[in-house]
C-alpha cells in the first residue's frame, strides 16, 4: 500500500484526554495529552517539533472543536472524519490503538475529511443556531401561557390572534395584578381589537386562581428574558453579516424569506 502522508498524526479525542500517534520517516511515537488548553498547546508544539503536515481526528461530539480551533492556525492539513468511516478491527479497543489506527489510515491516504467551514462562518452558525433555539423556546413559552389561560377558562386566544401582543400583554398583566372584571380587562384592548370588546369580555370571563397568577407572572418574565436575548443576538448577527447587508435586504423583500432566514442560510452555506 502506497504512503500518501509521510508526516501525519492520528488523534483519539475524549473529554479529558487526547491520545496522539505520529508517524514520520523517523518512526512512530504515541503520547497522551490533557484536553485542557495547556495540554492542547503542548500537543501543538509536539506536532510542530515532528514537522507533522496532516492531522486526522474523529468528529466525536463537540470534543474535536477546541482542538480544531487551536490547530487550524498552524500550517497543517486538518481532517475531521465521520466516526463511521473509521471502523476499528475487532479486538482493538484501547485509546492508543485507536490513535494508531487513525494515523495508519491517514498515513496511507484512506481518510476523507468532512467539510468544516472557516472560523468566521462557524461562529455565525453557532449564533444563528442558538438564536433559533431561543425562538423555539419563546414559542413554547407562549404555548404554556395559552394552556394556562385555558385551564382558567379564559379564551383570549379565540378572539386575539396574538395573546402576547400589545393588547394581549396588557390584559395578561391585568390578570396577574388580580383584575377579574371582564369589562375592565377588555377595556385594555388597543387598535383594531377594540371593535371586539363584547367578544373579549366574554372570553375574559374565567376563574383564575392565585397559583395560576403566579405561574403567569413567571412565564411573562421568562418571555421578556427571551425577547431580550433574541434582540441581542439579532444585533450580533447583523453586525457579522454587515458586509452583505445589501443582499440581506434584497432577500428580506422576497415574500416568505425574512431577514432571519437569510442569516440562517449564510450561517449554513457561507458567503459564496
Amino acid at each position: 500500500m502506497d504512503v500518501i502522508n509521510e508526516r501525519c498524526c492520528g488523534l483519539d479525542v475524549h473529554k479529558k484526554t487526547v491520545v496522539a500517534c505520529v508517524i514520520t520517516p523517523e518512526g512512530q511515537e504515541t503520547r497522551s495529552f490533557s484536553a485542557m488548553t495547556r495540554g492542547l498547546l503542548e500537543l501543538a508544539d509536539w506536532l510542530v517539533a515532528h514537522r507533522v503536515t496532516h492531522v486526522a481526528m474523529e468528529s466525536t461530539g463537540v470534543f474535536w472543536k477546541p482542538i480544531y480551533n487551536l490547530l487550524e492556525g498552524l500550517d497543517l492539513t486538518l481532517l475531521v472524519v465521520n466516526a463511521r468511516h473509521i471502523k476499528m478491527v475487532p479486538g482493538r479497543k484501547t485509546d492508543v490503538k485507536d490513535a494508531e489506527w487513525i494515523a495508519d489510515l491517514l498515513h496511507h491516504g484512506l481518510l476523507r475529511g468532512s467539510y468544516i467551514p472557516d472560523r468566521e462562518q462557524r461562529e455565525l452558525r453557532e449564533l444563528v443556531r442558538y438564536r433559533r433555539n431561543l425562538i423555539r423556546e419563546r414559542a413554547r413559552t407562549v404555548n404554556r401561557i395559552q394552556q394556562l389561560l385555558e385551564g382558567a377558562n379564559i379564551k383570549l386566544s379565540s378572539v386575539a390572534s396574538n395573546v402576547v401582543g400589545v393588547s394581549g400583554r396588557a390584559m395578561l398583566e391585568g390578570l396577574v395584578a388580580g383584575q377579574e372584571d371582564p369589562e375592565a380587562l377588555a377595556g385594555l384592548a388597543k387598535g383594531q381589537l377594540r371593535a371586539k370588546r363584547p367578544a373579549l369580555e366574554e372570553a375574559l370571563r374565567g376563574l383564575m386562581g392565585a397559583h395560576q397568577r403566579t405561574m403567569l407572572q413567571s412565564q411573562l418574565r421568562h418571555l421578556d428574558f427571551l425577547d431580550g436575548e433574541v434582540a441581542q443576538l439579532d444585533q450580533e448577527v447583523a453586525q457579522r453579516v454587515g458586509p452583505f447587508e445589501d443582499a440581506v435586504r434584497r432577500s428580506d423583500a422576497i415574500p416568505g424569506v425574512g431577514r432571519r432566514v437569510t442569516e440562517e442560510v449564510l450561517g449554513r452555506r457561507g458567503w459564496t
